[in-house]
C-alpha cells in the first residue's frame, strides 16, 4: 500500500515566498504519508513571465522541498518555472530527501503562448516508491494519450500510478475529469489529478476538480470544487494486480516506440 496526500489549493500570483508559507502551514498538520502532490507551478501560478520568476535548477524552492521531504519523511512532487542552460522549463520535481528527479513538461499550451516562453521536455519519467512505479505528467499533457500510454511487456507494466498536476481552467473542467477517468481505464492504473483553485492575475478561474481514480475508473476521493482540501488516499497494490490478472487487456495492445 502507498499513502498519498493530494493538495488542492489557491496559488498567490508570482509570489513564491507567500505560497511557500501557506504550504508550510499545511505541512504542519499533515498526517504521515508516502507521497505529497502539489499543483503545477505551485509557487507562482501559470505565469508566462519566465524571465522574471524562473529559479535556477538548484534554487531556493528545491532546497525548501528537500527540507520538507526530510522532516516529513515523504516524497514531494510539484512543478516550478526553472532556468537551465539558458532555457526555461515547466519542470516537475520529485524530491525524496537528497534524491532528486525531474520531468520537463512535454506539451506546451500554445493558446497561452507557453511554447513561446518555455522549452518542451524530451524525456519521460517513471520513478519508484515503496515498490510502486509512478509516472508524473503536467496539465496539457493530459490531452495527448500516447504520451501516457502504459505498456505491458514480459508480465511487467510501465507504471502503476499516473499523476497529473495542473492549472486547468474551470471553463474546461469537464474535459479534465473525463480525460483523467479515461486514462485510468485505458492504462489499467490508478490516476491522481491535482488542480488548483482560485483566480489568477489574468482573471482565469480554477475550480480544482482534483480527482483520484482507481484502475476501473471509479472515483476514490471526495474533493469539492472551489474548496481548499488535502485528500489522503491509500492505493492498494494487490487490488491493482488482481484486476490486471483477471482482465489482461493491455496484452492485446499494439507495441510501439515514440520518436521524440
Amino acid at each position: 500500500m502507498i499513502k498519498i496526500a493530494s493538495i488542492q489549493t489557491d496559488i498567490i500570483w508570482e509570489n513564491p515566498k507567500a505560497n511557500k508559507l501557506e504550504y508550510d502551514k499545511l505541512f504542519q498538520s499533515l498526517e504521515p504519508v508516502d507521497l505529497i502532490i502539489l499543483p503545477e507551478m505551485f509557487t507562482t501560478g501559470f505565469s508566462m513571465s519566465a524571465e522574471n520568476i524562473a529559479e535556477k535548477n538548484s534554487g531556493d524552492t528545491l532546497f525548501w522541498l528537500q527540507e520538507h521531504s526530510k522532516s516529513l519523511g515523504a516524497c514531494i512532487l510539484g512543478s516550478l518555472p526553472i532556468k537551465s542552460n539558458n532555457k526555461f522549463f515547466n519542470r516537475l520535481y520529485v524530491v525524496k530527501s537528497n534524491e532528486i528527479q525531474y520531468y520537463d513538461k512535454r506539451y506546451l499550451f500554445s493558446m497561452a503562448q507557453e511554447d513561446r516562453h518555455y522549452s518542451k521536455g524530451k524525456k519521460e519519467l517513471v520513478f519508484k516508491l515503496k515498490g510502486w512505479k509512478i509516472k508524473p505528467l503536467i496539465c496539457y499533457d493530459l490531452r495527448f494519450p500516447l504520451w501516457s500510454k502504459n505498456k505491458h511487456k514480459n508480465n511487467e507494466f510501465d507504471y502503476d500510478v499516473l499523476v497529473y498536476i495542473a492549472n486547468w481552467p474551470a471553463a474546461r473542467s469537464n474535459a479534465w475529469t473525463s480525460l483523467l477517468k479515461a486514462r485510468a481505464i485505458e492504462n489499467m492504473s490508478y490516476v491522481v489529478g491535482v488542480n488548483r483553485i482560485g483566480q489568477d492575475a489574468n482573471e482565469i478561474k480554477y475550480n480544482g476538480s482534483s480527482r483520484v481514480y482507481d484502475f476501473k475508473g471509479e472515483r476514490m476521493d471526495d474533493f469539492k470544487d472551489n474548496m481548499p482540501s488535502v485528500q489522503i488516499n491509500n492505493l492498494v497494490k494487490r487490488e491493482l494486480v488482481s484486476f490486471r490478472n483477471k482482465f489482461p487487456v493491455l496484452k492485446d495492445a499494439d507495441d510501439f516506440n515514440l520518436l521524440i
